[in-house]
């Protein structure tokens, strides 16, 4: 994170830019010039809800789009947040509230290796349906395809974009998918997801140098004092777009959640779901259960609805990729 930006104290203007950082209740703006000016909130802010400006106390988060002034001593503080057009969520700690991780991301980017470690497909079920709950589009990315046979992590991994979602087979070894990930990710704020050694930093190494290194030391940082801090952080990308920190979505689990809003999140489920005899079907041992029959016929994959089964019974708080 650069210095702070050093604007005339004496301007009434008020400016816009987007958090990228958030700690200690001081907020760093990165503005559309690229500089970085350091903030405060004040007071009740004035939030955009349903196209609707209201007052909130709640605090911004990394990600929200803000207006600030600077004020006669110099300081900045933040007058408005605009509405947020979505973001990742988890239940606050203690408290039966939701507590805003990331706010207004264009998409999830959940990172699987091809072996080494082998991929675990539940843990990537289980961020699937964290992305649909939180209508977030999901980027699905393999990487180490160079340590098998061509063809072989097609096979694993067509599954899922058969169903709809965007598949793409990277190597940091030969370079290839590179390019096609690095303009999937240009011109948007995109959250990495993924177990460790999966090789998240060195792909964004390979995409532009030292910012894998730079959400690596940011995500050991806060995961050591998880107990005591929530800090994210937004990392520009060179062609425009940000990175994620994703600290703490490991820990996001399927908070509130009841069996039909997680079988909302097993997309192809839906087209089935209204044919089920009993509305509030769980699609476990109901007669007349349209999505089972449409496991038997083959319409949908035995293992997601597996996968679907087991994430019902499952500790929705444990991390996931140690299943």
């Amino acid at each position: 994170m650069r210095s702070p930006a050093v604007l005339d104290p004496t301007s009434p203007t008020a400016h816009t830019g987007t958090v990228v950082r958030a700690q200690g209740g001081f907020y760093f703006i990165r503005t559309p010039d690229d500089q970085v000016v350091e903030a405060s909130a004040r007071g009740k802010l004035k939030l955009m809800r349903g196209g609707q400006r209201i007052t909130s106390k709640t605090l911004v988060v990394v990600g929200d789009a803000v207006t600030y002034i600077i004020g006669a001593d110099g300081r900045g503080f933040i007058t408005a947040v605009a509405e947020r057009h979505s973001k990742l969520a988890r239940k606050a700690a203690f408290e039966d509230k939701e507590h805003v991780i990331i706010a207004n991301l264009d998409q999830l980017a959940i990172v699987l290796a091809a072996a080494q470690p082998p991929p675990r497909l539940r843990g990537l079920d289980r961020f699937l349906v964290i992305a649909e709950h939180n209508q977030l589009p999901a980027l699905i990315v393999v990487n180490k395809i160079d340590l098998l046979e061509p063809g072989v992590p097609e096979e694993v991994f067509d599954l899922y974009r058969q169903i709809g979602y965007p598949v793409i087979y990277t190597s940091v070894k030969t370079g290839q998918g590179l390019e096609e990930l690095s303009d999937a990710l240009v011109g948007k704020i995109s959250a990495f997801a993924g177990p460790s050694g999966v090789g998240k930093s060195s792909l964004l190494n390979r995409i532009q140098p030292g910012l894998g290194q730079a959400v690596s030391d940011i995500s050991e940082a806060t995961g050591k004092g998880r107990h005591t801090t929530s800090a994210a952080e937004l990392f520009p990308m060179a062609g425009g777009g940000y990175i994620a920190d994703t600290a703490g979505i490991r820990e996001i689990g399927l908070w509130e959640m009841d069996e039909g809003e997680i079988a909302v999140g097993f997309r192809e489920f839906r087209p089935f779901t209204p044919d089920c005899k009993f509305s509030g079907c769980t699609h476990r041992h109901e007669p007349g259960c349209a999505v089972r029959a449409a496991v038997e016929r083959g319409d949908i994959a035995p293992q997601r609805y597996d996968s679907y089964l087991r994430l019902l019974e499952e500790d929705t708080y444990k991390d996931p990729w140690e299943r």
